[in-house]
């Protein structure tokens, strides 16, 4: 199992932040990066734990048409969210398993900490930079949202 780390603030309260990543992610993603993310359902489930979220690929991810994750963490309290890969994208890259956790943290009433962590299982000996460049672009993406939104 290969581990990957990224932290990235974001300038937004803690509680608008988790609703987007926890509640509206499929809704909001093809919104602020609709290059990455044509659109997301959720297919099986009510959007808590254990749902499973469709993601379309847009043309900046030529090597994948879609990705199925699956919640496998959901923590209210704590703001820790796990998605796993459990068709396509990833998967049909050579990973065996992938694992996106999310645990948010605040800083103060508009700064949120996010603690990114990749677990994954490939062959490769390395993991692509592009790992953890996703999260950060995903982060980046949802704080310029809620910025130009009345969400927060």
């Amino acid at each position: 199992m290969k581990e990957a780390k990224t932290q990235v603030t974001a300038d937004v309260g803690i509680d608008s932040l988790w609703k987007c990543l926890s509640k509206d992610l499929h809704s909001v993603l093809p919104q602020v990066l609709p290059n990455l993310v044509q659109n997301g359902e959720v297919i099986e489930g009510d959007g808590g734990l254990g749902s499973v979220i469709l993601f379309n690929f847009g043309p900046d991810v030529p090597n994948m048409k879609y990705q199925k994750e699956k919640i496998v963490e959901l923590d209210e309290s704590s703001h820790r969210i796990g998605l796993q890969v459990i068709e396509g994208g990833h998967l049909d890259l050579g990973f065996t398993f992938y694992k996106t956790s999310f645990q948010l943290t605040a800083i103060s009433e508009k700064q949120t900490l996010v603690d990114v962590v990749y677990e994954c299982e490939t062959e490769q000996t390395v993991l692509p930079s592009k790992t953890t460049a996703g999260a950060v672009a995903c982060i980046k993406g949802l704080e310029n949202y809620l910025l130009s939104t009345d969400a927060i």
